[in-house]
């Protein structure tokens, strides 16, 4: 697998596909096609790869980026930018994911445009809905992921326990452990 679906909805893991977001250099996880129709595959939006192209590349880096924005300034209390929301209006647009009923059950399938199209959408829904309360960003300082914290009592700290959240609490009782050696 080379994407990781942490965020409790999928275009806030898309937004993840930019890993390390404020490091020099940040990884790239939709560099190729291949990977553009991996996390397709991978985020269960689509049964069978699109076939995706470089531009289709360009196109999903260009709104993975204006949900980022538009996630940002939630985060931040902002008003929404413009360039952002024409960017994500026009790709919700789109057509959706074809839906077929086979004998295997749901089978999803569909173009690069129309798998953004969807989650275009669903960033409509989430950062014009009462579910933006709920954003919250990572809180290891190397780690950018943005997240919905839907715990009970919303206090969750990092975007998955056995990443980021091992990696914290393993920190700190190194530190802890130095600091008694001390």
């Amino acid at each position: 697998m080379n994407h990781a679906f942490p965020c409790g909805t999928l275009c806030l893991d898309f937004v993840g596909t930019l890993r390390a977001r404020r490091n020099e250099a940040p990884l790239e996880k939709l560099a190729t096609p291949g990977l553009v129709d991996d996390w397709f595959v991978e985020s269960g939006m689509l049964d069978l790869a699109p076939g995706a192209s470089e531009s289709d590349v360009t196109l999903a880096v260009q709104l993975r980026e204006s949900v980022y924005e538009l996630v940002a300034a939630r985060l931040d209390g902002r008003a929404l930018p413009v360039e952002a929301v024409a960017e994500v209006n026009l790709h919700a647009a789109g057509l959706p994911v074809t839906l077929r009923l086979g004998p295997d059950g749901v089978m999803r399938s569909g173009s690069v445009a129309q798998g953004l199209a969807e989650l275009a959408r669903e960033t409509v829904r989430l950062v014009g809905g009462d579910e933006a309360a709920l954003l919250r960003e990572c809180a290891r300082p190397e780690c950018t992921q943005v997240y919905l914290d839907r715990s009970r009592g919303h206090r969750r700290e990092w975007c998955a326990m056995r990443t980021c959240g091992n990696r914290v609490k393993a920190a700190n009782y190194r530190a802890r452990q130095n600091a008694a050696q001390a």
